[in-house]
């Protein structure tokens, strides 16, 4: 049976705002139609697994939110073909604990596993191989989608509403279940290589040297200090081990920050010393080794609750993407503003994407780099940064994530996102969310 309750603990992993909600928890696919039909002429609702976005994607002020996360059964698996059919509300790590003993992994995954299959398809995450397999939409072979104004509907690549649902946000309706192509694997374990570099010419070189080799490729980069050390960082690439266990991730565990920490706690001077320290353990460590996947593709799942460590007021998490061929300058010119400003993350992500998309109205990737960091959230001060980083990022005909964002003008959103009104005349008429209402006059 379908529970409705109100909530005020429902927020984003950002933590920014903290708003109540009408929360609709239904158990079982065909309470669906029940759910929608309550948002059909009245409080507009939204689907929402883990909310793990970390802005306003998730929020839906003062109306309904339905969590899927009850519907997390596997329905089908082809063992010959790779082909996974599952609930929405199934997380990657359900997914991975089930399929990695019998030999098979995501097509490709988000830097957490704690995220719902319909999520990752309704943002249509990226991994650190985007260059090999595109988005996760790049792998779906269909859905089901059940809209207030039509029956539920099989909806397959190639269709209108298939690519307005892919990235779109949940704005399309409630995704029911999807069918998706698994990669085989014959270990649970990758052969990792670190390589340090110095400066961001040198991350780019070594990209491009990577590309053909490696199927994946991420680096941690020093947004923090300035002067010499200014855009130095470790690259990473790696391949799947040909032999090993196949041993899945352990379940929750391991440790939790049970309490927020103190804000004076995040400061230019806390954060420089701790990107010189990770930078100093990562050149000393061994540069090439085997490691599980877990580590490797989730190194802060092992944390339980670390977005605590920004503080009560939360944080804002800025990824943005700039095409090819404007990306090392632009990079560049991020990189100096925000070691200026004393404000970065202790963990920044620069990596490549490349031409490979799956045709998402919103998909976010375009070929070229991204770079994502976490900014305390400071109020004025922060979004002043922010908005200095818009500047530099539109200018290179770039783009800001939807799932990461919280406060991007609706200007930057539809100059960033050229088929924005594709989804908006196939929205559903009974769905949105702050982030919508934000972006969409």
């Amino acid at each position: 049976m379908t529970r409705s309750t109100t909530r005020l603990d429902y927020t984003s992993w950002g933590r920014v705002v903290r708003v109540p909600h009408q929360v609709i928890s239904p158990g079982y696919r065909d309470e669906l139609p029940a759910c929608l039909h309550m948002g059909a002429g009245k409080a507009p609702l939204l689907a929402v697994g883990m909310r793990r976005s970390y802005g306003d994607s998730v929020i839906n002020t003062g109306n309904t939110l339905v969590d899927m996360t009850g519907l997390d059964r596997l329905i089908a698996f082809d063992a010959t073909t790779g082909r996974l059919r599952c609930e929405a509300g199934a997380t990657l790590d359900d997914i991975l604990r089930v399929m990695v003993p019998r030999g098979w992994f995501l097509p490709t995954t988000p830097g957490t596993r704690f995220v719902t299959l319909g999520g990752a398809v309704a943002n249509d995450v990226h991994g650190k191989n985007h260059h090999r397999a595109g988005s996760i939409g790049c792998a779906v072979n269909s859905l089901t989608l059940l809209r207030s104004d039509a029956p539920p509907q099989r909806l397959h690549p190639g269709e209108p509403l298939f690519h307005a649902t892919l990235g779109g946000l949940g704005l399309t309706g409630i995704i029911s279940d999807v069918d998706i192509t698994l990669i085989p694997i014959k270990s649970a374990f990758l052969d990792v290589e670190r390589i340090p570099y110095g400066n961001i010419e040198e991350f780019f070189s070594i990209a491009r040297e990577s590309m053909e080799g490696f199927e994946h490729t991420v680096s941690w980069i020093d947004c923090a200090n300035g002067g010499q050390a200014l855009g130095r960082g470790i690259f990473q690439r790696a391949n799947w081990c040909q032999d090993g266990p196949l041993t899945p991730h352990q379940s929750r565990g391991g440790l939790a920050i049970p309490f927020d920490l103190p804000t004076h706690m995040l400061n230019g001077t806390t954060i420089r010393l701790f990107n010189t320290l990770y930078n100093h353990l990562q050149q000393r460590g061994a540069h090439r080794q085997r490691t599980h996947y877990a580590p490797f593709f989730y190194p802060l799942d092992s944390l339980r609750n670390w977005n605590r460590m920004y503080g009560p007021a939360g944080l804002y998490q800025y990824q943005c993407v700039i095409p090819q061929p404007h990306a090392q300058e632009a990079i560049e010119a991020l990189v100096r503003v925000i070691a200026a400003s004393g404000a970065g993350s202790f963990l920044a992500v620069l990596k490549t994407f490349g031409a490979r998309s799956a045709g998402g109205y919103l998909s976010f990737p375009l070929e070229g780099a991204t770079l994502a960091l976490d900014f305390a959230n400071r109020g004025a001060e922060t979004l002043h940064l922010m908005s200095r980083l818009d500047r530099i990022v539109a200018e290179a005909g770039g783009r800001l994530y939807a799932a990461k964002d919280g406060r991007m003008p609706a200007a930057m959103f539809q100059s960033g996102y050229t088929d924005w009104n594709r989804l908006k005349n196939l929205k559903d008429p009974a769905t949105s969310s702050d982030f919508w209402r934000r972006v969409s006059y």
